[in-house]
């Protein structure tokens, strides 16, 4: 047997959401009644009246108004065509009891005038063995069946005594049950009290941290709209920084490319001079170098080293850091107002508002009192039932006493008979046998009547208790019958809160009652206990935050410090916009560098002079000619080739890097004035959000943030209406009283008394025809005075 104790939580529980508190489990009472009954074997029994009941009683339990009218008034037509077959079997067993003692005294009256096979004379026929084994088959059988109906009767007696004992353990434990109940109520409650604790101190948490949380929200509103402009802001930086680096390149490849061209020019003009000088020919052709006619930009450079002297990543990290003080500029401002005090003082009234103490008080006292006089009355209950045993017995006995008859008169009739005996002739064992199944008929005579009306009475009151308590309580139609509206009291519709509360609207019915405690819901939600003490009326949100409210509701945050970007950051933007990239003439520049080394090729300028020469005529003047074309290829390939292959190596280098960088300034220079204004418009639009609009965000913020401290008291609210509805003072304790009563009623008492009445009733009837077999028989086992006697 298990007892009462508090359920301990020994298993780890899941952790709840982010937000969502957790108050733990309300610690359980564990209530020892099994308000469930298995009949074993004799079920079969109980299930075989039930079918016979319902054959007898097809009719379905009357509802509404004619319940009550049934219930009432018993000779109403309703009444009669509902109990019609209860009626024709009682009358049947009433006509029996009293047609049985007035046919025995005609059927004695009878025997004794020689009637009615009271004559000591058998007429010999041929087929009397035959119709002997016949009637003792059939005696046999019959008493057979006899036999078994009072077998049940004593199995059903002997089980609704061994059940009556059960009775004192069910009534203990649901008494137990009922303390363990009262026991545990307080404790409940103390419980749902304290874990206000769990939402004060989370409530105090969030205060105590307001700064990261919301000082944290408004910074993440404000971050989306400040934190893209700071990032153009830095872009700009950037682009400050690779145009200094674009500049540099652009002077140092300049100077590079215009270093290489000098000299290559210079070694040109000494092979123009000596060509010059040989042929002392104006109209010879001039070899030049391509050199760059590129301007320095050397004053763009300028101007950029003086504006990356101010490091405006610095300036802008500055505003980050500024942005990002929001949740410590948040607790500085909110340090002078006091969130925390106030906060649950209500909570204490709710304990002693709550009237558990003096309820239970005055419960335990009535249950201790109860349970007193229902220990006062076990002996007399186990006398009634001793009581009732022995009667029960004893009609048992005169069952058993008329079988004891027919099995020694079958018995000493079949063992003592002799085929080869005549009827005046028949031996003392056969006679002996006849007389004991006409003592079994008398006694059937004496017995039967009784035993009828006994079953009757039984039956009537066994019967109708099944078809109109039990099995409409079972199938729930009793309730539905005592729920109907206006049955009790003209004036209310629901009787239960119309006798409680004075409200028959209130939507509390006897069913509902029942249910909610048999699934082990809460006393507060199963008896509508919230029109005596309604909890929302003392854990209101409203009165527990008022204060903290309040104090939020008072506060100012104030966001005018933050400064995105100073003044110098600003200037320095602007000075960057009028640094003069847009007076670099780009195409110059790329058209310069996308030249070749020389004018004309110097080889083919050779080639071309070697060909003039060689249509002169043979003379002084085609060999000296012809010296100088070698003397120019000879200085080409010694002198130019090599130093051209040097200087091209490095000037492809400085052209490719040139080319490059003045390709990202030219791109950096388009439209700059306009996109740093761009930029500065963004920090300014931002600046004002922080500074003007700022004060809708922080009080949309703010709304979330009071919402979030209030929603924990709410959710502290909706767990005590929650756990007052399922889980404190579960009524199980109730139902399960319910359960037992109907255990005892139903299941122990009346299946019990049915089945009895059934077996009873079964081996009453079948004496009828026991009689008739055992007067035919008894004539072939007795002793004759007479016989036919034939003459040959």
């Amino acid at each position: 047997r298990r007892k009462a104790h508090l359920i301990t939580e020994t298993e780890p529980r899941r952790l709840p959401p982010p937000g969502k508190l957790d108050f733990g489990y309300v610690p359980a009472g564990v209530y020892e009644t099994l308000a469930h009954y298995e009949p074993g074997p004799i079920g079969i029994l109980f299930h075989m009246v039930h079918t016979f009941l319902y054959v007898v009683q097809p009719n379905a339990f009357p509802q509404g108004k004619i319940a009550f009218v049934f219930c009432m008034h018993l000779l109403t037509l309703q009444a009669i065509y509902y109990e019609i077959g209860f009626l024709v079997c009682a009358a049947v067993g009433l006509l029996f009891t009293v047609l049985m003692p007035i046919v025995g005294l005609f059927f004695c009256m009878c025997r004794c005038c020689d009637n009615c096979g009271g004559e000591m004379h058998q007429r010999q026929r041929k087929n009397a063995d035959c119709r002997r084994g016949l009637l003792g088959t059939l005696l046999f059988s019959t008493s057979l069946v006899i036999t078994i109906g009072v077998l049940c009767a004593y199995a059903a007696n002997q089980n609704l005594s061994s059940q009556v004992k059960n009775i004192r353990r069910l009534v203990n434990t649901n008494m137990r049950d009922l303390h363990t109940f009262v026991n545990d109520t307080p404790m409940q409650i103390d419980y749902l009290i304290s874990q206000y604790a769990t939402a004060k101190k989370k409530v105090i948490y969030d205060l105590n941290h307001i700064g990261p949380l919301l000082g944290g929200r408004i910074h993440d509103q404000l971050d989306k709209e400040v934190h893209p402009a700071l990032d153009r802001v830095l872009n700009m930086a950037g682009a400050m920084r690779e145009t200094k680096e674009a500049l540099e390149n652009v002077s140092v490849s300049l100077e590079v490319l215009q270093e290489g061209t000098g000299k290559l020019n210079f070694n040109l003009s000494l092979v123009r001079t000596s060509i010059n000088r040989t042929l002392n020919d104006p109209g010879c052709h001039d070899e030049e170098s391509d050199a760059t006619t590129a301007q320095l930009v050397n004053a763009q450079l300028e101007k950029m080293n003086d504006i990356v002297k101010t490091d405006l990543s610095t300036i802008v990290q500055k505003g980050y850091s500024s942005l990002n003080d929001t949740p410590q500029m948040v607790i500085e401002q909110t340090r002078s107002v006091n969130l925390v005090d106030g906060i649950g003082n209500n909570i204490s009234s709710f304990s002693k508002a709550f009237p558990v103490q003096s309820c239970l008080s005055n419960f335990t006292i009535f249950i201790s009192h109860a349970h007193a006089k229902i220990e006062d009355y076990y002996p007399e209950i186990d006398q009634l039932d001793f009581y009732r045993w022995i009667g029960c017995i004893a009609l048992c006995c005169m069952v058993v006493l008329i079988l004891a008859f027919n099995y020694l008169g079958l018995l000493c009739g079949t063992l003592g008979y002799d085929k080869h005996a005549s009827p005046t002739t028949r031996g003392c064992i056969s006679n002996t046998g006849g007389t004991m199944l006409m003592a079994g008929v008398g006694f059937s005579f004496i017995f039967s009547w009784v035993l009828m009306g006994v079953v009757t009475v039984l039956f009537l009151a066994g019967g109708n208790i099944e078809k109109l308590v039990c099995e409409p309580f079972h199938s729930k139609d009793l309730f539905k019958a005592l729920d109907t509206p206006y049955l009790v009291n003209p004036e209310w519709k629901n009787f239960i809160p119309g006798y409680m509360y004075n409200d028959s609207d209130l939507e509390l019915t006897a069913e509902s009652l029942y249910s909610t405690c048999k699934e082990n819901k809460g006393i507060y939600l199963a008896m509508r206990l919230d029109k005596v003490f309604n909890i929302s009326s003392f854990l209101n949100t409203t009165v527990l935050t008022k204060d903290v409210v309040g104090q939020l509701d008072s506060v100012k945050i104030d966001l005018r410090g933050i400064i995105l970007l100073e003044a110098e950051g600003k200037q320095n933007l602007l000075d960057f916009s009028e640094v003069g990239l847009s007076e670099i003439n780009y195409a110059d520049y790329l058209e310069e560098v996308n030249k070749g080394m020389t004018v004309v090729d110097v080889l083919a300028f050779a080639r071309e002079l070697e060909a003039q020469t060689d249509l002169m005529p043979r003379g002084p003047l085609q060999s000296a000619l012809k010296g100088h074309i070698g003397t120019l290829r000879q200085i080409h390939s010694q002198q130019i080739t090599s130093m051209e292959q040097s200087m091209v190596i490095r000037c492809l280098c400085f052209s490719s890097a040139l080319n490059q960088s003045m390709r990202f300034l030219e791109r950096t220079a388009s439209d700059l004035p306009n996109k740093v204004l761009a930029v500065l418009d963004a920090i300014e639009a931002a600046q004002y959000l922080i500074s003007h609009n700022a004060t809708n965000i922080i009080n949309r913020e703010t709304g979330k943030y009071t919402v979030t401290i209030v929603g924990y008291f709410r959710q502290y609210i909706e767990w005590v209406k929650t756990s007052l509805a399922l889980e404190v003072a579960p009524c199980k304790p109730f139902s399960n009283m319910v359960d037992t009563v109907d255990i005892m009623t139903c299941s122990f008492l009346v299946d019990s008394m049915n089945t009895f009445w059934m077996g009873l009733g079964c081996s009453t009837l079948f004496l009828l025809p026991s009689i008739i077999l055992a007067v035919k028989l008894a004539k072939y086992y007795r002793r004759m005075d007479t016989e036919d006697v034939y003459d040959e």
